[in-house]
């Protein structure tokens, strides 16, 4: 098992890894917008906080010698599924055919640091 870190991402607010790889696997912790620049939640809309979101797990991703590419399922985690159109029209930039993994997507109650999102990956890596 490698543990897998990047300062591109923000640094874990817990006792976890940013994501760890197993065999030729990825599994990343779950990602809020959190923007490692600054060390805060910037945006404060569900597009704004996604794209944040994408931005973490493509340099999570990259750390570990993935991308989207690689990407075969996603959980998504939104406190409001009335963000769900919207957190859509940003997802779906980041995951396009033929490379549409599967997905999980769960309206929660709270996210850590208020946020309006939450997004974790499972990938492969390329032999």
């Amino acid at each position: 098992m490698k543990l897998i870190h990047t300062d591109k991402a923000p640094a874990a607010v817990g006792p976890y890894s940013q994501a760890v790889v197993s065999g030729s696997t990825v599994y990343t912790s779950g990602q809020i917008a959190i923007n490692p620049a600054t060390g805060s939640v910037d945006a404060q809309d569900i597009a704004g906080q996604t794209e944040q979101i994408m931005q973490n797990l493509a340099a999570v991703l990259e750390a570990a010698g993935a991308s989207f590419a690689n990407v075969v399922k996603t959980t998504c985690f939104l406190a409001d599924m009335g963000d769900f159109t919207a957190f859509n029209a940003v997802y779906g930039k980041y995951f396009t055919a033929p490379a549409l993994p599967a997905r999980s997507c769960v309206a929660v109650k709270a996210l850590p640091k208020g946020v309006l999102a939450e997004v974790e990956v499972i990938a492969e890596l390329e032999a």
